[in-house]
């Protein structure tokens, strides 16, 4: 028998919409426009950090989905992509938009890097976009359409553009200066929620990751952005 695809995306019996929004300052309907989705996304950006606290503590870092709304609804805490980006998921379930999930390579580190990074691709009044609350510094702060390759698109002071790679992978990028930096690419074959167990695994326990050898902390907010980081 084939296993439904909603147990594909991450579950949590202890999720509760209106808890959630209360946890991210949010306030009127949720729109399932671009509007409507660009504001949900910023108020948990706004609200909820991007941190490392727990890897840098030498703790494991569930993907349980009850877990992730402990930490972040009932705790106020932060997480990283898999915690920031998962939450964002279970309100885009419960809201009724059509989302799945991906899996990207950062590319802002030396070297060849596995695809440890958490994305999600949604449906928007009949339009794909990216959303990523979970790349620290420069996650984006909206939506963004695929269909914009080659296009500068603003967020804010930020400016990003989407291209394609030599394989034929979306890559992301950052304008830093006058130079264009790379984030992450990715493809749209989508993942399943235990898909990201490795990843997870390697993210909080590996000596190599980043993140156990950084310790870092950002909220944005309005105006920019409140950043710490510690490198070893």
């Amino acid at each position: 028998m084939q296993q439904s695809k909603t147990h594909y995306k991450i579950e949590a019996t202890n999720f509760n919409l209106q808890q959630y929004l209360n946890r991210i300052n949010f306030s009127g309907e949720i729109e399932l426009n671009f509007t409507g989705i660009k504001k949900l996304m910023q108020s948990q950006l706004f609200s909820v950090p991007f941190e490392n606290i727990d890897v840098q503590a030498g703790k494991i870092i569930s993907l349980a989905g009850d877990d992730i709304v402990d930490q972040i609804i009932h705790k106020k805490r932060g997480g990283y992509c898999y915690q920031i980006n998962g939450i964002f998921s279970l309100a885009l379930q419960e809201i009724g938009l059509p989302h799945y999930y991906i899996a990207a390579r950062p590319m802002v580190n030396p070297g060849e890097n596995a695809k440890t990074h958490f994305g999600i691709i949604a449906t928007i009044e009949n339009e794909d976009y990216l959303i990523d609350l979970g790349f620290g510094g420069n996650s984006i702060r909206e939506p963004l359409k695929l269909s914009e390759i080659g296009k500068e698109i603003q967020h804010d002071w930020d400016t990003f553009m989407l291209t394609k790679t030599e394989d034929d992978e979306y890559l992301l990028q950052i304008l830093m200066g006058k130079e264009w930096s790379n984030l992450y690419s990715f493809n749209l074959s989508p993942q399943r929620w235990i898909d990201f167990k490795p990843a997870n695994y390697y993210n909080y326990s590996h000596p190599d990751s980043f993140f156990t050898q950084n310790l870092i902390v950002v909220l944005q907010n309005p105006l920019g952005k409140k950043y710490y980081l510690k490198i070893r």
